[in-house]
């Protein structure tokens, strides 16, 4: 580790004892060494501050959550964790808390049995080829169980897509700042999905109305987010765009089916 006299980072000589951060690459000096105090200051400073850092900017996402977007877009970002980041936060979050509540399955409970029940009846009644669809389902269940931060990252950019489609009229909005917007909403759903499975042993088939209520917060999100656009039309929009999302990745997932069960064939 450097001394005092030094940038940690880059080796710029440090000017003054006043001096916090190196004014070329931005390290803060001196180096700190790693210790429990340091880790004990980053915690708070990076985690659990009230005013800026991860906990600030789900209690925004949750409350204000299309202000909070829109200025993040408009530049407004100092405070914030970046999208992208906290996507996957709350990706190892949800990932763990279904490892421990749910048997590693990011639905619910209920919804979970009544999979295996309707997978095990249509076996029953239809035979080998349902039983190969049922088993194919369920590879593909768990491998997204497995993988969910993965899954999210390559569903983002069609999610992306389908919303800037739908909201085209708004053409000054480009690609990459929808995909800002969608990372944002992602988050969202995966606080909600997250509250679910807290839940769901408290509140018998909460899980299941997890999809809708994830529809309407995000739904009011973007309506908050085009503050002073017909709050009508907007919704419309946004309705437009899950509607092409879910038959999107509907198909998507119909293609992973397909090549699961040719793959079991051989």
């Amino acid at each position: 580790m450097n001394g005092t006299d030094s940038c940690g980072s880059c080796g710029r000589p440090v000017l003054d004892a006043s001096q916090a951060y190196c004014p070329v690459c931005g390290q803060a000096t001196p180096t700190r060494r790693l210790d429990w105090t340091y880790l004990a200051h980053e915690l708070q400073h990076s985690v659990l501050q009230m005013d800026r850092g991860l906990l600030y900017t789900l209690r925004e996402l949750m409350l204000r959550p299309g202000h909070l977007i829109r200025g993040y877009v408009e530049g407004r970002r100092a405070r914030h964790v970046k999208p992208l980041v906290l996507v996957l936060t709350m990706a190892a979050i949800l990932t763990i808390a279904a490892a421990l509540l749910n048997d590693g399955s990011v639905v619910g409970s209920s919804m979970s049995a009544d999979f295996h029940a309707g997978a095990s009846n249509a076996a029953d009644e239809a035979g080998t080829d349902s039983a190969r669809f049922a088993a194919a389902v369920q590879v593909l269940g768990d491998w997204f169980n497995r993988h969910l931060a993965l899954v999210t990252l390559l569903l983002l950019p069609f999610e992306a897509w389908a919303f800037k489609l739908a909201y085209r009229r708004f053409r000054h909005i480009s690609y990459p700042e929808w995909l800002t917007i969608t990372a944002f909403l992602t988050a969202q759903a995966f606080v909600v999905w997250l509250v679910a499975l807290l839940l769901q042993h408290a509140v018998p088939r909460l899980d299941q109305l997890m999809a809708p209520v994830i529809v309407l917060y995000n739904g009011f999100s973007l309506v908050q987010y085009f503050e002073g656009y017909p709050r009508w039309k907007s919704a419309l929009r946004a309705a437009w765009g899950f509607a092409m999302y879910y038959l999107l990745s509907g198909l998507l997932m119909g293609v992973a089916l397909v090549a699961i069960g040719v793959a079991m064939r051989q």
